[in-house]
């Protein structure tokens, strides 16, 4: 079995993306069949792992998986790989409101050893007191290894060493000096999505070359270990199908499915057909049920509302009955109208009573429980699942008389309904990512 081990942080912004992202693409270059996986529930740093690695990376989110779902896509990840290498999300222990879902629970789940990256900018001797800090906080996770990121030069370095040397702290794998090259765009939601990065194979190139130079890859692989709860590969499937041939709205507006429910669907017997509204693709005419996910829609609203195929197609599907599903950016272009961040109004499908606006942009984020409010294609009234809300869109108009969901967050706290459920036409702002048992 491949073992693995996970990058993680004291904090977001030190570094730990760029970090992984050259570990990946270095260890694919010597010829390691290197696999990835990203903590939680985010799309942006995946496709970007994918890109790096030369496979398909899996999120693992242990506070909106089940066990099984877990050990089956920890399997997956073994499977004809020779190393695992993933990234945590946020600061080492950080996790859901209400506890849980942090990467430090994801190591004590699954056994993998972390390294740790830290930022070390205005800082000398004192990060021995920060790692050793982090490694003795808790006992069921193993730190194994530091990696200082933004270091001055060769001085510095020196000091870092040193400290942790004195400290007998965990060992220090790598420097990695101040580099233009390893700057990443960042953008509302964060990165830029790697679709839309024009020259994403010599950034990766380049990113690799310098932490390949100031990071010990082969004594970073050594730390790995297999996981202990890796069970066999088998078929999950955290969605029920949302029918049987399944139109998915695929592209740089609709980018933010994920893989394993697709792959959840196929596994069911559902046939699954990608289209792309930006290039004015209509759903395909056959199709018994359409799902538009999550992505960036109000950044090709104008683009979107004068795709006549597209909107006629996606009109005529909720007309013949075929179930139409929305998620976050899906569910805004169901909507009535979309407001870009400029103020313009863009007209949308009018499927669903929502208006959405950017122009004076509220972050919704969090973890969601969610139970369905009536029956429909995602099951029977009261079928519970777990999520994920992370969007700047303002929405008016929603019609609260019949909602999808009833709502609560991590905590467990009762939030408003959510979204909206209408003959065969339905959707809201959450993203699911697993049935929540069974």
């Amino acid at each position: 079995m491949a073992p693995g081990l996970i990058i993680a942080a004291p904090a977001s912004g030190h570094g730990k993306t760029v970090v992984t992202l050259g570990v990946l693409r270095e260890l694919s270059r010597r010829g390691v069949s290197v696999a990835a996986f990203k903590a939680g529930p985010d799309y942006i740093d995946p496709a970007f792992h994918t890109a790096a690695a030369g496979r398909d990376c899996v999120n693992l989110d242990v506070w909106a998986m089940r066990p099984e779902t877990v050990r089956t896509f920890a399997a997956r990840l073994a499977a004809g790989a020779e190393a695992i290498v993933g990234e945590g999300v946020m600061g080492l222990f950080d996790g859901a409101a209400g506890g849980g879902g942090s990467t430090a629970d994801l190591a004590a789940l699954t056994g993998w050893p972390v390294v740790l990256v830290v930022d070390v900018r205005g800082q000398g001797a004192s990060a021995a007191a920060l790692v050793r800090g982090f490694a003795a906080h808790r006992r069921d996770i193993e730190l194994a290894g530091v990696v200082f990121n933004q270091v001055a030069g060769a001085a510095h370095a020196e000091v870092l060493r040193a400290a942790c040397e004195a400290a007998r702290t965990v060992p220090v794998l790598g420097c990695i000096p101040r580099d233009a090259r390893l700057a990443v765009a960042e953008r509302h939601l964060g990165l830029v999505q790697a679709v839309e990065h024009d020259d994403i194979e010599p950034f990766l190139d380049a990113v690799a070359d310098v932490v390949g130079a100031h990071l010990d890859t082969t004594a970073l692989l050594g730390l790995a270990r297999p996981a202990r709860t890796a069970g066999e590969s088998g078929e999950a499937v955290p969605l029920p199908p949302l029918g049987q041939r399944i139109a998915v709205a695929s592209d740089a507006a609709f980018a933010f499915s994920y893989p394993w429910v697709l792959d959840g669907w196929r596994a069911a017997g559902a046939e699954v057909g990608l289209f792309s509204p930006l290039d004015d693709e209509a759903p395909d005419g056959a199709a018994d049920a359409v799902y538009l996910p999550g992505g960036y829609p109000e950044l090709h609203a104008g683009r979107l509302a004068g795709n006549r195929r597209f909107m006629a197609g996606l009109r005529a599907a909720a007309a013949r009955g075929a179930a139409v599903y929305g998620e976050c950016g899906g569910y805004m272009v169901l909507g009535r109208g979309l407001v870009d961040g400029a103020g313009a109004r863009h007209r949308m499908a009018g499927l669903v009573p929502l208006e959405t606006s950017f122009v004076k942009r509220r972050l919704h984020l969090g973890y969601r429980r969610v139970a369905l409010a009536r029956d429909g294609p995602l099951g029977a009234a009261g079928a519970e699942f777990r999520g994920h809300e992370f969007h700047y869109g303002r929405a008016s108009g929603e019609d609260t008389s019949a909602p999808l969901f009833d709502c609560a967050n991590a905590a467990g706290r009762a939030l408003p309904p959510a979204g909206f459920a209408q003959g065969a036409v339905a959707g809201s702002f959450v993203h699911l990512i697993d049935r929540a048992s069974g």
